[in-house]
């Protein structure tokens, strides 16, 4: 069997082994909550995580299942400020808040250029706020919403992997120095950025998809990113549930995770942070779960390397 298939992993292709979407209001976002973060260095804070309901991303990357909160159409002007209004109006208070729309802040037929102003209003009493963005939408539109802000600006990147063979086939339109190009661009204009790095992609081995992780870190830090972001990938979106049955594709292991976050910390190079979003479903092993689960958070939260979990699922 070849390590890639036959057939052409397009728009078409993936758009077409999806379900359906859930139900979004356009005046609310799908999802906010407060969770724990080491944003500035040295310091653990609360920050406001706001998923913002919004139209679907242009690109239809392979492994991306944020399709599934989204509308059909373009939301109104006015739309996502009044998201985020209602979301602030139920979170507690908190230092840092992230806007993650399904795709990208910067793309102006998702967020209307026009809600910069009250947008920015809305989170001037933050010390930083961190928003989402393909590399092509990073530009004049990212440098207008950072003069608005009084607080620091974070933008966090998809990298994916620096697997050319991979990040090719993930369908997401995106060479790997136009990564650079955009963390360079905003550095040079004073807005740090962080890297989304999948842990095993489709088309690799659990060895492999270690490998290329930790490769993915080592470009991203010399990129200049500030903090990567690990992402186990995982099935249920369609297509990688298509990849699964025919063999192409396989859900890491939390071990893997140890591995590469580890790793990364080890560097110094910067923060290096684990998705725990679903961490259950990557875990064979109820009796360390747990365990594992909170060596993860306290690896992120701290930027420390922790002892290593005896249990016979580890051989």
């Amino acid at each position: 069997m070849s390590k890639f298939p036959d057939f052409s992993i397009d728009n078409q292709w993936i758009v077409s082994h999806r379900g359906k979407k859930n139900i979004v209001d356009p005046d609310r976002p799908y999802h906010y909550f407060i969770e724990k973060e080491g944003v500035i260095p040295g310091a653990i804070d609360d920050v406001s995580t706001i998923l913002l309901t919004n139209s679907e991303c242009p690109f239809r990357c392979l492994m991306c299942d944020l399709w599934k909160n989204t509308t059909d159409k373009p939301i109104g002007k006015g739309a996502i400020p009044s998201q985020i209004r209602y979301a602030l109006s139920n979170l507690p208070v908190a230092k840092h808040v992230k806007l993650y729309n399904s795709g990208s802040f910067f793309d102006p037929g998702a967020i209307s250029v026009d809600d910069y102003e009250e947008i920015a209003r809305l989170v001037n009493h933050f010390e930083t706020v961190i928003v989402e963005s393909h590399p092509i939408f990073i530009g004049r539109y990212s440098l207008h919403f950072r003069d608005l802000l009084k607080p620091a600006l974070q933008v966090a990147i998809g990298l994916e992997t620096v697997n050319p063979e991979i990040l090719a086939r993930l369908n997401k339109k995106m060479r790997l120095i136009d990564f650079e190009n955009a963390v360079s661009f905003l550095n040079s204009h004073g807005v740090s950025t962080r890297a989304f790095i999948l842990l095993r992609p489709p088309f690799l081995s659990e060895e492999e998809g270690v490998y290329w992780a930790k490769k993915s870190i080592d470009f991203a830090f010399r990129a200049g990113v500030a903090t990567c972001s690990i992402i186990p990938v995982r099935s249920g979106n369609g297509a990688m549930d298509v990849l699964s049955d025919l063999h192409y594709f396989l859900q890491p292991d939390i071990k893997s995770l140890e591995e590469v976050i580890e790793y990364g910390i080890g560097l110094k190079s910067g923060a290096v942070l684990a998705d725990l979003w679903d961490i259950e479903r990557f875990s064979s092993c109820n009796r360390c779960l747990e365990m594992r689960k909170e060596k993860l958070l306290q690896m992120s939260l701290n930027q420390k390397i922790y002892p290593r979990i005896d249990c016979s699922c580890s051989g």
